[in-house]
């Protein structure tokens, strides 16, 4: 079960990577880079639930259980936060951009924006 989980976080973050890399709409690649991230922490509470599956809540069962740390999960919670601020300010700064230029194509940016 866990390469099944293995193989779809990376896909995730391979199709993101591929995502920034060939797209050429700013658009696109802000979305491209959303997935990719989104990636890269399903990877981070992956490795962080190795230990086990459950949380560490107190409870009236009597047989030894392997918890999860939750710790680095708390530490993921804070890079959402950061990621959604930074994608946030992305768009800011696509709208800024669409609105002094017509287009959202890097191409035409780059040729409108050459000295």
């Amino acid at each position: 079960m866990d390469s099944v989980l293995e193989a779809c976080v990376f896909a995730t973050v391979f199709c993101g990577f591929l995502g920034i890399i060939l797209k050429k709409n700013l658009m696109m690649k802000i979305i491209a880079m959303d997935v990719m991230s989104t990636g890269v922490i399903a990877c981070y509470v992956l490795v962080a639930a190795r230990g086990g599956w459950f949380t560490p809540i107190a409870s009236g069962r009597g047989e030894p259980v392997a918890y999860a740390d939750p710790v680095p999960q708390a530490v993921i919670l804070t890079a959402i936060v950061i990621g959604f601020s930074i994608q946030a300010l992305m768009l800011v700064g696509t709208m800024k951009l669409a609105r002094d230029t017509p287009t959202l194509e890097i191409d035409e940016i780059e040729r409108n924006n050459t000295p």
